[in-house]
């Protein structure tokens, strides 16, 4: 399992004088992006690639409050993989400065090419990575299914 450690910020706190929204999704994503540049995937890469990642949704779930003044650390884990790399999916732990999980994010998304903005397979070189990093007990390989497990048939809105 990946950590980073995040200090809160002043303008990560909300009106309730609690760890914001934004800043759950905001560390989340900057744990993700740490992870893969550590393991050579970044900016510089993706770019000679062509490829940059799309997130489907975000969802967290809230269990304790957490406020200004102590560290946070954020975990990642690889939870689902397609096939093909196509879809992803990553859960983050969030914990307090004691080590107590305060919150849990779950996030799924594809890869695409930048220049047509279609979904894509992942390249085989980082295919083949993500799948020799440890996986969780939960893993498991996602199909496109599982990608619109909440969507609707459009409402005629005339």
């Amino acid at each position: 399992m990946y950590l980073k450690k995040f200090e809160i910020r002043w303008n990560d706190i909300d009106a309730n004088r609690h760890l914001a929204n934004k800043a759950y999704i905001e560390y989340g994503a900057h744990t993700r992006m740490a992870f893969l540049m550590e393991k050579g995937f970044d900016q510089r890469s993706l770019a000679k690639l062509n490829i940059g990642p799309v997130v489907f949704y975000e969802h967290v779930y809230y269990f304790k409050e957490v406020f200004y003044g102590n560290p946070v650390n954020v975990s990642v884990e690889i939870s689902g993989l397609s096939e093909d790399g196509m879809f992803f999916e990553f859960t983050h732990n969030y914990y307090d400065h004691k080590g107590r999980n305060f919150a849990r994010c779950e996030v799924m998304g594809a890869w695409i090419d930048l220049e047509t903005r279609k979904l894509i397979p992942l390249p085989e070189e980082m295919h083949q990575f993500l799948n020799t990093i440890e996986h969780p007990e939960n893993f498991r390989v996602l199909t496109k299914k599982d990608t619109r497990k909440f969507a609707k048939t459009p409402v005629d809105l005339d």
